[in-house]
């Protein structure tokens, strides 16, 4: 296993935070959630904060720590995964001496990043961490993350016999394809920044390329 000081100089310009933060950055052995996922969230979030502003320190510490509860996509508790992760963060924050409002606007981008919890953001950092996660959900990035969790899920990838869903109800619990129509290809309308609604609208492209191609060759 890579160690946390090398794995910490990825977050460059705060690899010190890093240092203390990775060690709580993933719960559990979900592929589609790990280091990996949180190293891209980070440079999604860093590239848009770049252009829109906002307390890039909060940013980092959120995105660090916005997995730290791990529920499984299948959970019946899925929506509470967000809000668990923030009070988590929060007391992680606060052993790290971080000051009382630093925490508070962590936590609200936890809480408010998750697609399942279905919370406005209301922070420019919330806005940019729900931005910069859903990136990781679209693009190439994003198709592989649906086949990762549908086999993960026990599901199959397509219905052979009808396999965009003209003659039956979408159900993406027994398809992966079918999660393109019911979350994957709506996710690009709802991005909170400009600069991260430029980034999901070419993504959204290859998103639709990646399925256009799965199609072809079935």
């Amino acid at each position: 296993m890579m160690d946390t000081n090398r794995m910490a100089r990825a977050f460059a310009p705060f690899e010190a935070l890093a240092a203390d933060l990775i060690p709580h950055a993933t719960d559990g052995d979900d592929g589609s959630h790990d280091i990996a996922h949180i190293l891209r969230v980070f440079r999604n979030a860093m590239a848009i904060q770049s252009e829109e502003g906002g307390n890039a320190r909060i940013l980092a510490a959120a995105v660090l720590l916005h997995d730290c509860v791990s529920v499984e996509k299948n959970s019946p508790h899925r929506a509470q995964a967000s809000r668990l992760a923030a009070e988590k963060a929060s007391g992680i924050l606060k052993e790290l001496g971080w000051a009382e409002e630093d925490i508070v606007a962590a936590a609200h981008a936890i809480t408010t990043h998750s697609f399942s919890a279905n919370l406005p953001p209301e922070t420019l950092e919330a806005k940019i961490l729900q931005d910069a996660d859903r990136l990781d959900a679209i693009g190439m990035v994003g198709a592989a993350r649906c086949f990762y969790i549908a086999g993960r899920m026990g599901s199959g990838l397509y219905d052979p016999f009808d396999p965009l869903a003209t003659e039956r109800p979408l159900d993406d619990k027994r398809f992966a394809i079918d999660h393109f129509e019911t979350k994957l290809f709506k996710l690009a309308d709802g991005f909170q920044t400009e600069t991260g609604g430029r980034f999901a609208g070419a993504r959204h492209d290859r998103l639709k390329t990646v399925l256009a191609m799965f199609i072809d060759e079935i």
